[in-house]
Parts: structure tokens; sequence; C-alpha cells
């Protein structure tokens, strides 16, 4: 039994399919996830999987491009992916010509929107890009014994700044909250430029999401099976 995190309901739509038994969606909120971690019995489950878009630190990566990660860092801890199964996972998706980055993704406990902010986070810790699920998912693999992965990719490159109305964009099922959304349009029309761009680098994520989820073998083809 393969399970599945997610933050948003999207990337939770693209995962579902032959390999995956569970998906656990936070709506982008580190705390939900770990309360519907905690409610699922672990004892068929063989191993945990971090999928969906990440926001990029590595000035390098652009919209729609794939991070593996190599290790996962967080203020609580650090979380290294077997090298079986990151070898496995990177050639599995280099072999069918996507271009695949390895290195530290950071978990963090709010929405990271501004350069600055994303800069400072990368001399910090080196990671190449940052997301709000990844470190509750390698959490929760490491207690159970499990193994862990984490495939994203990215969507706001590191020198593209979010509105700030996206930390109150999501409802709890992960789906776009369109009320909030609008309201904050509202409160500050300046923001829109900014949300325009954000939907068009969330679509080429998207686009790259749906590309690996239609040759991955999840489940059977990450080294996962001779653990």
């Amino acid at each position: 039994m393969l399970l599945v995190v997610t933050g948003l309901a999207r990337e939770s739509q693209i995962a579902a399919g032959p390999g995956v038994s569970r998906i656990v969606c936070s709506g982008s909120d580190p705390d939900r996830l770990r309360s519907e971690l905690s409610g699922i019995d672990d004892g068929e489950l063989r191993a945990v999987l971090s999928f969906g878009i990440a926001g990029g630190l590595d000035p390098s990566l652009r919209p729609g491009d794939v991070v593996i990660a190599s290790s996962v860092v967080a203020e609580t801890g650090v979380w290294k992916v077997q090298p079986k199964i990151l070898a496995a996972i990177t050639d599995q998706v280099r072999s069918h010509g996507v271009t695949a980055a390895n290195g530290a993704v950071v978990g963090v406990e709010e929405p990271i929107l501004v350069p600055a902010s994303k800069a400072a986070l990368r001399r910090e810790t080196q990671a190449v890009a940052v997301d709000m699920e990844s470190h509750v998912g390698a959490a929760y693999a490491a207690s159970r014994g499990l193994p862990f992965a984490a495939i994203r990719v990215i969507s706001d490159p590191a020198e593209r700044a979010l509105p700030s109305l996206a930390k109150n964009a999501l409802k709890p099922d992960g789906r776009i909250d369109l009320t909030a959304v609008m309201a904050g349009v509202a409160r500050a029309p300046s923001q829109i430029g900014m949300l325009i761009r954000a939907g068009e680098d969330a679509g080429r994520a998207f686009a790259g999401l749906r590309r690996c989820r239609g040759f991955l073998d999840f489940g059977l083809g990450f080294g996962f099976a001779d653990l």
C-alpha cells in the first residue's frame, strides 16, 4: 500500500490511480496533514510519497522542472531518501526524456511568498525547492520505519513573488476558494498581475506533474518492492 501526501486537490486528482492505495490532502496546512496521518492504520503501508508542486529556491529551476528529493529538511529534522529509491525514480524519469534535478527539499509551516525569503531559505538550507507537505510525510514515514520519496514539480521560480492572497486561497480539502481569492483581489487589485503569472506558472507545473504520473509506476518502479 502506497500512501501519497499532497497539498492541493488537483495534485490528489493527478496522483490517483494504479499503485496508490491512499491519498491524504492537507489543503496546504501541515498541522491538518499531521492530524490526518495520525489517524491512519499503518499496518498495511509499504511506503510514503510526497507528490505535488513546489516553490523554486535554486535560481536555475524553471516552472515545470521536476525535483526528486535526495533529502527533506525542516526545523524539526533532516530525512534522507534511501539511495536505491532516489536512483530508481531519477532513472525512470530521465529515461522518458524529462530533466530531473536531485537535491534537498525544505518543508515549511507557512507559504514562502517573496524572493528575498526564498533566497534566505536557500542560503540557510541549500535546498533546491520548498513545499508544505514533504517534511510532514517524511517524519511520518520515519516514525513508522517506512521508505519515503518526494517528487515535486516547480511552480513559482526563485525570483517570482506570489500574491499575498495565496495564504488564504485554499479550502480545507485543497480546492481553490474562489470567494476568498476574489475578496483578496478586491482588497488589493494590484495583485491581479501576480495572480495571472502564478496561474501560468502553476499550469506548467501541473502539466509536468501529469506527465510524471503518466509514466511513473507508483509503488513498483521506485525500488520500494525490494525494501
